[in-house]
């Protein structure tokens, strides 16, 4: 389901994000990572200011992404991963547990941590969501890092901002 939200092009250049993601669903992820780092270089970040780490699969995501916004070396982390749901309730517990461990990143360090989670009920459901372009899940969360590095700047500085402009 698209919105009728648009964004407006932010430079991050200067920027440093880390992405985590898993080797569990590589076939998936792989191409959620490519699309989080095209639009990290589209929106001027260099080469040397992402960050790639490797988690074995989706429950592990909370833990390495608390520990990369820990560091404070980067404005944002983005968590890619694919649950997809089985014949069992692992995927109720995998995928709630990273949502929420994911969230506590976040606020526990004050650093913005993006869901770029897909959870599907098919593999199908799951192939779409990341394909190349705007709909790439990858892509999407990586825009969302982009706006929330921005925002809490703008906080952190105390700057204003309008509530109808769209940061990016």
């Amino acid at each position: 389901m698209k919105t009728d939200l648009k964004r407006e092009v932010l430079s991050a250049a200067g920027r440093p994000f880390a992405i985590v993601s898993t080797r569990w669903h590589s076939e998936f992820t792989s191409r959620l990572v490519a699309g989080a780092r095209k639009a990290l270089l589209d929106s001027g970040v260099s080469e040397a200011d992402i960050h790639e780490y490797q988690v074995p699969g989706t429950f592990e995501l909370p833990l390495a992404c608390q520990q990369a916004a820990s560091t404070k070396q980067f404005d944002a982390v983005i968590a890619l991963g694919v649950v997809i749901r089985g014949d069992t309730p692992h995927f109720e517990y995998v995928a709630g547990e990273a949502a929420s461990g994911i969230m506590r990143a976040g606020l526990d360090t004050g650093v913005p941590v993006l869901f770029g989670v897909i959870t599907a009920d098919t593999r199908e459901q799951a192939e779409a969501r990341c394909r190349p372009g705007e709909d790439n899940k990858g892509c999407e969360a990586a825009l969302s890092a982009i706006e929330m590095a921005a925002t809490i700047e703008q906080i952190k500085n105390k700057k204003g901002g309008s509530a109808k402009t769209s940061v990016v």
